[in-house]
């Protein structure tokens, strides 16, 4: 009898941040993003600590915020099928409370709570449950959210343990919501954190309102909804249904305007919170001057807070915007931007400094809108120190690119791909997205 060996295939791994976790690495260049101080809304308190999910023993791995006084709330989840525990609760509770009276959010990161049956739904419900206990809430008034790797059974007793240190840690400056930005990563490299001041028409003279917020996500990013985490609290009175209206024009805009490898994931959730506690006017309504002027201040900051989750995407080496002009409609002008973002090839050529205006053009005419006119269309290079644009295509014409410009630009770390399709129409849209690298 003869034996016949057979050898096992050798697994090779390449290197990934995935699996890997580099946030403590502040002399990494992407550190330029994270803020050193920040303007944080009052009446709100946030922590990070670490209760043990992440088995390091010392990584943050569990984020808490609160709110003195109940919230108006609103937030966008993820539209996979496969919602994580955490995703429906969270939405079962805002329902219950129709937007209104919202305390806190709870977030641990290291494990997904996703593909985890009743059993996950049960833990999620405890996360909440205890943090109202704690506030001395008797309805539900906490949104879960949970983030890491999927199918796997929270430490549930660990997280339970540490929500009272959580609580107890709170605070309202800057070292305790940079825990909490800190403790929401996975693969992240840098947290992603930002606040502002701003003031809105309508109110009560010299009142500043203040907005801060924070996300996570390097992989898996791509809408629709989010692909991603991410919450912003204000102390600005707005009342639900303005709230609703407000968050879901921002995400269109910012969240759900973002593109690293093409996946979508299972707990993607956008929450935004009004506490009032600034004062200065009743509640703001839809359709008042302060409305107005809310709703475009929070796109612009969740487009802040979006633009940092590309620049972090895992084995990227560009931030690209894509800039769709003169369509018809926002809708027609996103739908090509998005088309050109998520291109592979398109994606390929950047890393690859390659000037390939051909896999942008080809991106635009299977887009699926049928007002592009071939004849009337345009696509430049925009480079970001404010020089002249590149042009590539004039009418539908080539250009004798200058080669040598082209290389320059896309040597750079950001850059603009800028179509126009030329319809008379004049409305525009932006997608933001990175190169594909060998990583």
């Amino acid at each position: 009898m003869s034996v016949r060996l057979i050898s096992k295939p050798r697994r090779i791994i390449y290197p990934s941040r995935r699996f890997s976790h580099s946030l403590a690495d502040p002399s990494s260049p992407k550190w330029k993003y994270v803020p050193k101080s920040g303007t944080y809304p009052q009446g709100f308190s946030a922590s990070g600590i670490h209760c043990g999910v992440k088995k390091d023993g010392k990584t943050l791995d569990l984020a808490l915020l609160t709110s003195s006084i109940p919230a108006t709330a609103a937030a966008v989840f993820t539209k996979n099928v496969f919602k994580a525990a955490p995703v429906v609760l969270s939405r079962q509770t805002l329902d219950a409370r129709n937007g209104a009276g919202i305390r806190s959010i709870i977030v641990n990161s290291g494990c997904a709570n996703a593909v985890t049956g009743k059993g996950g739904f049960e833990d999620a419900t405890e996360m909440a449950s205890t943090v109202d206990k704690l506030l001395g809430e008797r309805d539900p008034s906490t949104i879960v959210m949970s983030t890491g790797v999927i199918g796997q059974r929270l430490p549930i007793t660990k997280i339970i343990s540490g929500i009272p240190t959580a609580l107890r840690s709170a605070g309202s400056d800057h070292d305790s919501w940079m825990n909490a930005a800190k403790a929401i990563c996975t693969t992240d490299t840098f947290p992603k954190l930002a606040s502002r001041a701003f003031t809105l028409p309508g109110t009560k003279p010299g009142t500043e309102y203040r907005i801060a917020g924070m996300t996570k996500g390097a992989g898996m990013i791509h809408p629709n909804m989010a692909t991603l985490l991410g919450f912003m609290a204000t102390d600005a009175p707005v009342s639900p249904s303005a709230l609703q209206q407000i968050l879901q024009h921002a995400v269109g805009r910012s969240f759900n305007a973002i593109s690293v490898d093409g996946d979508m994931s299972t707990n993607d959730t956008v929450a935004l919170l009004a506490n009032g506690a600034a004062g200065g006017t009743d509640a703001i309504q839809v359709g008042t001057p302060a409305f107005g002027d809310l709703v475009e201040i929070i796109a612009e900051f969740s487009e802040e807070l979006a633009k940092l989750v590309v620049r972090d995407g895992e084995g990227a080496t560009k931030f690209v915007t894509v800039r769709v002009v003169d369509a018809l409609s926002f809708e027609d002008a996103k739908q090509v931007a998005s088309t050109i973002a998520r291109s592979p090839l398109v994606k390929t050529a950047l890393f690859g400094r390659d000037a390939n205006w051909g896999r942008i053009l080809c991106a635009t005419g299977y887009s699926g809108i049928d007002s592009i006119e071939p004849t009337r269309t345009n696509v430049s290079f925009v480079p970001t120190d404010g020089s002249a644009e590149l042009k590539l295509l004039v009418n539908g014409e080539p250009e004798n690119v200058n080669e040598a410009r082209a290389s320059e630009i896309l040597e750079m770390e950001d850059l603009e791909i800028r179509v126009s399709l030329g319809t008379g129409g004049g409305q525009e849209a932006a997608y933001y997205t990175c190169d594909f690298s060998h990583e």
